[in-house]
């Protein structure tokens, strides 16, 4: 079932929003060759906390961390620990907040120093295909018109878009109805209203779509080890344009 949020319970995941894009402002900060990806862990976890909320991830379903850190061919669910950034890598930070009982849930890839051409697109394609997807997010249309407009874009760049992991409702649990996939054919599912809160996160592959859990249970990797990239935030449906509550004040003026 889908729950339409009222407009004091969108009020409560803006303020875990305004977290999640505030520890995702300090982990850019922090991201450099030789740096932890466990160190990047403590500083998201740090930011949560003080600011009144707690980490979303840390004990769902078992998970031992506070954030996702998926190193270049991990897609998403990579375990932050003792690994340590070097220039060339790409890393994909996935963040989630959870205050006055609502959560709210973004994720970024970045470069770390300076990496190749071919990285440095595919991390733009994936930002990208979400904006395409965005414009669909309004209310009338079919929530696999956002699904086909992120699909066609990244495909028609060249690159592979996963299948197994998708996009999701969220608000009062981490992940509610609807699935959102970053594929499929338009004119499908349900149709977006107004009070909808949507994590939408389009996951791109620089080669084939296919992927692997390993054996920790979590880190998702591309089966043809070719880089991924993972972009999401969470928006809410209005009577207008989407509502983006996962943006730091940089990325609201760079809109």
């Amino acid at each position: 079932m889908i729950v339409i949020k009222t407009s004091k319970e969108i009020e409560f995941m803006q303020e875990s929003g305004r977290i999640v894009a505030l520890a995702h402002e300090m982990i850019k900060n922090a991201i450099k060759p030789g740096i932890t990806t466990g160190e990047l862990d403590a500083i998201a976890e740090a930011i949560i906390r003080e600011n009144g909320a707690t980490p979303s991830f840390k004990g769902y379903h078992g998970y031992p961390a506070s954030i996702c850190a998926s190193v270049n061919e991990q897609v998403i669910h990579g375990i932050p620990g003792g690994t340590t950034l070097k220039e060339g890598d790409i890393i994909s930070i996935d963040i989630g907040a959870f205050k006055n009982g609502y959560h709210a849930d973004a994720a970024r890839t970045h470069p770390v120093g300076k990496v190749n051409d071919k990285a440095l697109e595919l991390i733009k394609v994936t930002e990208e295909s979400f904006f395409e997807g965005l414009k669909y997010c309004r209310v009338g249309y079919r929530l696999s018109d956002v699904s086909h407009a992120i699909q066609k874009y990244a495909e028609e760049k060249g690159f592979g878009v996963v299948r197994d992991f998708v996009g999701h409702g969220i608000g009062r649990q981490m992940h509610e109805d609807p699935p959102i996939p970053n594929y499929g054919a338009p004119g499908r599912g349900p149709r977006l209203e107004k009070g909808m809160a949507l994590a939408i996160e389009p996951m791109i592959n620089s080669g084939d779509f296919k992927v692997r859990v390993l054996d920790d249970e979590w880190t998702v990797e591309t089966i043809d080890r070719s880089l991924s990239a993972h972009y999401e935030n969470t928006v809410i449906i209005t009577d207008g344009d989407p509502l983006i509550i996962t943006f730091s004040n940089d990325e609201v003026e760079s809109c």
